[in-house]
């Protein structure tokens, strides 16, 4: 059911998000972001078997120059479908407001992962409660900028 619902608010999101520049829909305002709201993205991703670009849309850190996104799921015992889809084919582009950012994701090292984690939960708290409700570690994905072409 999680998942169903994840994908209806995600839909929606994205075009609200698109169609606003990110002025409705750049900011998470549920669970931990109701008090603390988080930063959004649009993350493009190619399904690895049907080829189709998708869209989803993330909290996300910046750490540097990179872009810093969770495959949380909301704690569910696998991992969410963008992220298998970002293995396959890491090369893609993120929206942040109006801009469209070219970036190659990679999943964080357990040393990067160890650092990242403390930022990503005094970002959003609830990423602490989704990785003791899941029985996975839950990937944190570094999404670094690239030239576009």
């Amino acid at each position: 059911m999680l998942p169903k619902i994840f994908k209806i608010m995600g839909k929606t999101q994205v075009w609200v998000y698109r169609r606003t520049g990110g002025r409705i829909g750049a900011k998470w305002r549920v669970g931990a972001g109701f008090r603390k709201p988080v930063p959004t993205l649009l993350l493009e991703h190619r399904g690895r078997k049907s080829g189709t670009v998708y869209t989803t849309p993330l909290l996300y850190l910046v750490d540097g120059a990179d872009i810093v996104i969770v495959a949380s799921q909301g704690g569910l015992s696998t991992h969410p479908q963008w992220y298998r889809n970002l293995c396959a084919t890491p090369d893609t582009h993120v929206q942040i407001g109006r801009t469209r950012h070219p970036v190659h994701a990679v999943t964080a090292d357990p040393a990067e992962r160890a650092r990242l984690w403390p930022l990503l939960v005094d970002l959003y708290a609830d990423f602490d409660h989704y990785q003791a409700w899941a029985d996975r570690e839950i990937p944190v994905v570094v999404l670094r900028p690239r030239a576009e072409g």
